[in-house]
């Protein structure tokens, strides 16, 4: 495990694994670098070197009361100087999201494939009042209740399913990573009314998508493939409901890299 340190002093951890073209993953919500190993080993396999990190308030990384989303920009610049600079990087989902805001924001990302970025192009989605609330439940050392707002009202997700994952254990088990919800809520909503400017990035952009997943994420990405000039959309038919298919993902990647 290496580290790196943000601006703001907050250090984050990362990893890297195998040899050759470089490719940062950002994960997205409510997971850690840990979660991102399929896909580094898949990477690894495929000839790439690997580069996973916990975003601030998750796992082995640091954090700052008050986190911005230009903090967590901050953050995957500072992995990328870390790690000797990147060919490319890959986002799922939030992470997607912080990807595509970091390249406009000029850090040196490499090409950008986004794998099923949440962007509200419509603004139909939860309302600016989100994150204070997480906050409240944090601060409030519910940290389960966050997680399961942050299940409910930004994710969408039905009642009796985050009430399932109540009874089973697994909200709890999501509980270390409560602070990290206000942070994706920021994020998302920094992009609920679209910076004509994200569309404009300069490196190539491939957003990656299931054939079979939640009708938003579907739509979202088909829109941001069209709105971005140049970009390419590809389905995956191998990834289903919001999770990425490791051998298929590098093999997008190991095609366009």
């Amino acid at each position: 495990m290496s580290t790196a340190t943000s601006a703001d002093g907050t250090t984050i951890s990362f990893t890297a694994t195998g040899a050759g073209r470089t490719v940062v993953i950002v994960n997205g919500a409510l997971s850690t670098a840990a979660d991102a190993a399929p896909l580094a080993q898949a990477l690894t396999d495929a000839g790439f070197r690997a580069v996973a990190w916990d975003r601030r308030a998750r796992g082995a990384s640091g954090d700052r009361a008050g986190s911005s989303p230009k903090d967590e920009v901050d953050d995957l610049a500072a992995v990328i100087h870390a790690a000797g600079g990147t060919d490319a990087v890959l986002g799922h989902s939030s992470g997607a999201v912080l990807a595509l805001y970091a390249a406009m924001r000029g850090v040196p990302t490499g090409a950008l494939f986004l794998s099923e970025p949440p962007i509200d192009f419509d603004g139909a989605g939860f309302g600016d009042d989100l994150p204070d609330k997480l906050q409240g439940f944090v601060d409030a050392g519910e940290p389960t209740e966050a997680v399961a707002s942050f299940q409910l009202d930004a994710v969408g997700l039905p009642a009796e399913m985050v009430e399932a994952g109540r009874v089973s254990g697994q909200l709890e088990a999501l509980a270390p990573l409560a602070q990290s919800t206000v942070y994706d809520a920021r994020l998302t909503l920094r992009l609920k009314q679209i910076d004509p400017a994200l569309l404009e990035v300069s490196v190539p952009v491939t957003v990656i998508r299931g054939s079979q997943t939640f009708p938003f994420l579907m739509a979202a990405a088909d829109r941001l493939a069209s709105a971005v000039s140049g970009a390419e959309l590809v389905i995956v038919p191998e990834s289903i409901m919001h999770r990425p298919d490791p051998s298929a993902t590098a093999r997008v990647i190991a095609e366009r890299l």
